[in-house]
């Protein structure tokens, strides 16, 4: 299966946030593999050695298989001793030497996608403080990929058709996908994630007249609401604005383009090549 980059990333991160909160000396995690009912662990953080680097953990089986097999937190305070879990994995942890193990799901839309761990050498409780932080740690995954999902979503339903049977409507539904897009850009955290959103739906405007008017970012946001069917409230609404607010973007985009009316700057971007 090819690894999700992207998604790993966010384990990545996930995992230091987790360590830094915390204090535990270890965590670790990794994605759930597509159509199979098994984690493989390709994050590690804090570790002393390579043992649990691409192990392959199934579902049920052990602490984090049990962790994806109930779509819930689990946690152990002896690991080699706990009659909790099966017992699959026990050489790869014992030659890490840990004990007291949380291994939290990343779960989206009612299925797993991934597993964070966070582990002690010795043999103690770790604490709602800890478990609480796991959690947490689990939930920014969760909504990352959220994001991520939705960004492929909607550049999927912007590609152009090969035959489409109604041009016109084809492309009204890339306009609403270019305005989706847009409105979408601001909430993603990750900024490479973010250029590469805004650079696809560069490529859906093919904004590319040497003379183009240059249009602020939200002013952009504005006009593609608008050119999609939006109205200023529906606007506001789409992209966490003030109606005032967007009466101010879509004025000031007006100006700009030398146009008096919404419909007039809708045609004149499109002309620019400012929008689909």
């Amino acid at each position: 299966m090819a690894v999700d980059a992207a998604a790993s990333v966010d384990i990545r991160g996930a995992l230091v946030r987790l360590r830094r909160s915390t204090g535990l000396p270890v965590a670790f995690g990794g994605l759930v593999e597509a159509g199979h009912r098994r984690m493989r662990i390709s994050e590690l953080n804090g570790t002393a050695t390579e043992s649990l680097r691409r192990l392959a953990v199934t579902a049920g089986n052990g602490l984090g298989g049990k962790a994806v097999a109930l779509a819930r937190p689990c946690a152990v305070t002896d690991y080699p001793a706990s009659r909790q879990i099966t017992h699959e994995y026990d050489a790869a942890v014992a030659m890490e030497g840990l004990c007291s193990v949380v291994a939290v799901p990343v779960v989206v839309r009612r299925r797993v996608r991934g597993v964070l761990y966070g582990a002690l050498r010795t043999a103690q409780p770790l604490g709602d403080r800890t478990l609480t932080a796991a959690v947490d740690a689990a939930r920014d995954v969760e909504q990352a990929l959220v994001v991520r999902d939705e960004v492929r979503g909607l550049l999927a339903a912007a590609r152009p058709q090969p035959v489409p049977s109604d041009r016109g409507a084809a492309w009204e539904q890339v306009r609403e996908a270019h305005a989706a897009l847009r409105a979408l850009a601001p909430r993603i955290g990750d900024p490479a994630l973010r250029a590469e959103l805004l650079a696809a739906c560069g490529l859906l405007a093919d904004g590319t007249t040497p003379d183009a008017v240059r249009l602020a970012p939200r002013e952009l946001d504005v006009l593609a609401c608008v050119a999609a069917g939006a109205t200023n409230a529906a606007t506001a609404e789409r992209l966490g604005l003030r109606a005032e607010t967007v009466k101010g973007y879509l004025r000031s985009a007006m100006r700009k383009l030398g146009t008096h009316t919404r419909g007039e700057a809708v045609v004149a971007a499109r002309r620019a090549r400012l929008l689909p």
